[in-house]
């Protein structure tokens, strides 16, 4: 077996983690996988092609005996069978306090997007009884909204649900129709909520399947962080969650997520008013009928792409790079929790229109010169309003290589962890 050094400084309680036979467990499970790893990585290459070359997305046929069968997931656990709201956030000492104090039926740990790779996961191996743990997938791909079937029956002994994730599925619009001929670039992205038609498929869709084969669909992430300062930005932001998780709940949704303590009863109250028994796995929306142009409606959008939302995609970018490289990876930005999806939507965003030759809501064609010019803008508030000024400068230019170079860089965490790394991690 490769042997596997570790070179990093001293962070407090690695050796209870890094244990002598910890190294090994990760290199037998590289040694076993990489190879389908990279088999896999290099399909969603000659796909993503295929689609920039004219090709078009739709329900696998290969696999449409998996969609006609008769089958079901294994029946959640006890303690997964009530999972109306669930907290999540970044593996952190305080949020680890804060979520298990919260109320919310299931904490979340997000060691993912909400977490920064700084130095401060296989049951045969480690003897553990066939069946416990399980996964909630998140489809926050357009191509897996076309599989979502043959995700769940792949981990039917696994699998306790789906869940939709707003932001990371439209980044991966986004990426996956860039620069495909004849694709409407879309509007700001807070415009494009889960009523715009392309998303409402998603979702009724997402429900229908989980619960056609026994699984529990969870709702997106109510992002909001109270202020407790400002009353009337509270007010506000509560209703627009409580309207949300109404559409959520009514759509047949067993529950949803939160990013802060504060929203947990407010999204309790919501599904209680719904749910008669623990969930709506019974509800299995046969009024439901989704097709590949359902999900691929993307000309059929409200929203505009406005000078606010070019601000807003530069502001949240560079503020996220910021705080990702200082070692958070769930960052508090203008009273919402913005992980790595937000910031990839951002710079993704502003790319498809830079190389699309689109025009803003006020008749400004967006290009170098303007993005720049925000991007400076943008640069200065920040520094002004003490936010990560070790690592502003950097961010700033992890933010305009990715979003402005020509060639598009698959996820911008990828050039950040070289900064990372030559930062000494």
């Amino acid at each position: 077996m490769t042997h596997l050094d570790i070179s990093a400084p001293d962070v407090e309680g690695a050796a209870e983690v890094l244990t002598p036979d910890a190294p090994d467990f990760v290199v037998d499970l590289h040694r076993r996988f990489v190879g389908r790893r990279d088999e896999l990585l290099a399909r969603r290459r000659t796909r993503r092609s295929e689609i920039a070359r004219g090709g078009r997305l739709g329900f696998l046929t290969e696999t449409g005996a998996v969609r006609a069968g008769d089958w079901r997931v294994a029946p959640a656990p006890a303690d997964l069978q009530d999972r109306r709201v669930e907290i999540t956030g970044p593996t952190s000492r305080k949020m680890a306090v804060n979520a298990l104090n919260s109320g919310a039926q299931v904490w979340l740990a997000d060691l993912e997007d909400a977490n920064t790779p700084h130095w401060r996961h296989a049951q045969e191996v480690l003897g553990i009884p066939y069946g416990p743990v399980r996964a909630t997938v998140l489809i926050e791909t357009i191509p897996a909204a076309f599989e979502m079937e043959e995700i769940l029956c792949e981990l039917r002994d696994h699998a306790s649900g789906l869940n939709a994730g707003r932001w990371d599925y439209l980044f991966s619009i986004i990426k996956t129709f860039r620069d495909v001929p004849g694709t409407p670039p879309l509007p700001d992205r807070g415009a494009v909520t889960m009523t715009a038609p392309m998303m409402a498929a998603y979702s009724d869709l997402l429900v229908r399947t989980c619960h056609t084969r026994g699984a529990h669909a969870i709702g997106g992430m109510a992002a909001f962080i109270p202020s407790r300062r400002d009353e009337e930005v509270d007010a506000k932001a509560f209703a627009k969650v409580r309207e949300d998780k109404s559409r959520e709940a009514a759509s047949g949704f067993d529950g949803s997520w939160v990013a802060h303590p504060d929203l947990v009863p407010l999204c309790r109250e919501v599904f209680d008013e719904v749910l008669v028994g623990p969930n709506q796995v019974h509800r299995t929306r046969d009024d439901v009928s989704v097709g590949a142009d359902d999900l691929l409606a993307l000309d059929r959008r409200p929203g505009d792409r406005t000078p606010d939302g070019l601000r807003a995609n530069v502001h949240v970018g560079i503020a996220y790079l910021a705080a990702w490289l200082s070692g958070n990876g769930a960052a508090a930005i203008d009273n919402l929790m913005e992980d790595a999806a937000t910031a990839e939507i951002s710079r993704s965003q502003i790319w498809q229109w830079l190389h699309s030759g689109v025009s803003l809501s006020d008749g400004r064609v967006v290009d170098r010169e303007l993005v720049d010019e925000v991007v400076r803008t943008e640069r200065e508030r920040l520094g002004a309003d003490g936010w990560h000024v070790e690592h502003l400068d950097t961010a700033t230019e992890l933010f305009r290589r990715t979003a402005l170079d020509d060639d598009f860089v698959d996820f911008l965490t990828v050039p950040a962890y070289d900064s990372v790394l030559a930062a000494g991690g």
